[in-house]
């Protein structure tokens, strides 16, 4: 049995073998690189399995056995006021859309100072993470769970100027380990027992019927009900679609999406019948400069929330659309568009620019020869891996993006 621990920070790949039982397989740990656009020199040398994970974006370890990932970690300090909880959450979908468990470690809440000290209050986490998370196992029959970061906060909830990690935005990091979750802290030797009764499963059962009793296992379940039971309480009674960032979404009839849409199209072309095969749409409003986070998370997690009813993205209820502006409904046009904080000419130069990073027009005799398996990833996967990973994920997870001064959809 061949264990590879693949990992972008060291010490955690380290943190997380030392205190499970991957700690006696020998794992081997090998640098994970998360693009071709941010390491165009080695991300072409990544198998193929771990490519796929990637496809949009890098989650911070993968653990794989003889080929086969087992499962994936994402690692989070951030406060988790509102958008922020789901900044990562792209990469948790893609792992568990390929059938690997996904486990998210993030603080319950943390330390945000302002004003010189002044101001010192606990950033709680938005409850909604965790029910969409609940979506993507009800989805996907695959473990996404979440253990919050060890923090001060429920012995100084009240008072986080008295936190003793106050320094460290009231987390606790381990002793071993500085840059990592203390690992003595319940919540990290519990995501430990789940480790590794998921490696124990693997063991026992092979990798692919493994995967497929995760879910009835217990200390997996007991897992699960603790996060359902996690939200219920922080959630206070809100409905979904009273929290961020269902708040920014609004529900309308997709003919109005095609009758805005319509300005886009000219010489009797017609939108194809992706769109038009769902009833209704909701679109995302994001009044913003064009950029990448918290967005592109959110995106994903609304599609989990409100659209999703099958495992791929054409299995929706509603259309997904993500509308960069000021969104403002009209009773005889439909809805409109304004503000210039965002333009379709932002997106546009962010695509050229990733496209810059692609090699496949060039002549075989200007190749480095490390950059010739590179060419031929590109010409397997075209510039998947070498746009940036918003673009990756608004091109996935949108079904069409809106701007004041332009639109882009798909047809299929």
């Amino acid at each position: 049995m061949t264990v590879t621990i693949w990992y972008s920070t060291d010490e955690f790949a380290h943190f997380i073998a030392a205190n499970t039982s991957l700690r006696t397989s020998s794992p081997a740990f090998k640098k994970l690189y998360e693009s071709d656009a941010s390491n165009s020199k080695n991300f072409h040398a990544l198998p193929d399995h771990i490519k796929k994970i990637l496809y949009l974006d890098s989650p911070d370890l993968i653990v794989e056995i003889d080929s086969e990932p087992i499962f994936s970690i994402e690692v989070s300090t951030e406060a988790g006021t509102g958008h922020n909880a789901f900044q990562r959450f792209a990469r948790l979908a893609a792992s568990v859309e390929n059938g690997v468990p996904a486990f998210y470690i993030y603080p319950e809440a943390s330390i945000v100072e302002r004003n010189g000290g002044a101001s010192v209050r606990w950033d709680a986490i938005n409850p909604l993470i965790f029910h969409a998370m609940e979506q993507v196992m009800q989805v996907h029959s695959i473990p996404a769970l979440l253990y919050f970061f060890p923090s001060d906060y429920r012995s100084y909830g009240a008072n986080p100027k008295k936190a003793p990690n106050r320094p460290r935005k009231g987390l606790k990091h381990d002793v071993v380990y500085p840059a990592c979750p203390d690992g003595a802290d319940a919540e990290m030797t519990d995501m430990f027992t789940a480790i590794d009764q998921i490696l124990s499963l693997v063991g026992h059962h092979g990798v692919v019927r493994a995967r497929s009793r995760l879910l009835q296992d217990l200390i997996i379940r007991q897992r699960r009900t603790y996060m359902q039971a996690e939200y219920a309480a922080k959630a206070g009674g809100q409905s979904p679609n009273t929290m961020s960032p269902m708040t920014s979404t609004k529900r309308v009839q997709t003919s109005e999406l095609l009758k805005h849409l319509s300005a886009y199209c000219k010489d009797g072309y017609r939108i194809g019948n992706l769109l038009r095969s769902r009833e209704e749409t909701i679109i995302y409003s994001v009044n913003a400069k064009y950029r990448g986070d918290p967005y592109p998370g959110s995106l994903a997690a609304i599609d989990y929330i409100g659209c999703r009813q099958g495992m791929t993205f054409e299995e929706r209820k509603y259309n997904l659309v993500l509308a960069w502006g000021e969104y403002e409904e009209h009773p005889q046009k439909g809805f409109l568009l304004g503000g210039r904080k965002a333009t379709v000419k932002d997106f546009i130069r962010e695509v050229k620019a990733s496209e810059s990073r692609n090699i496949l027009g060039r002549r075989f005799s200007s190749l480095s020869s490390w950059e010739i398996p590179r060419y031929y990833m590109q010409v397997r996967y075209g510039s998947t891996f070498s746009k940036n990973k918003q673009v990756r994920i608004y091109a996935y997870f949108a079904d069409a993006m809106l701007f004041p001064d332009g639109a882009l959809w798909r047809d299929g």
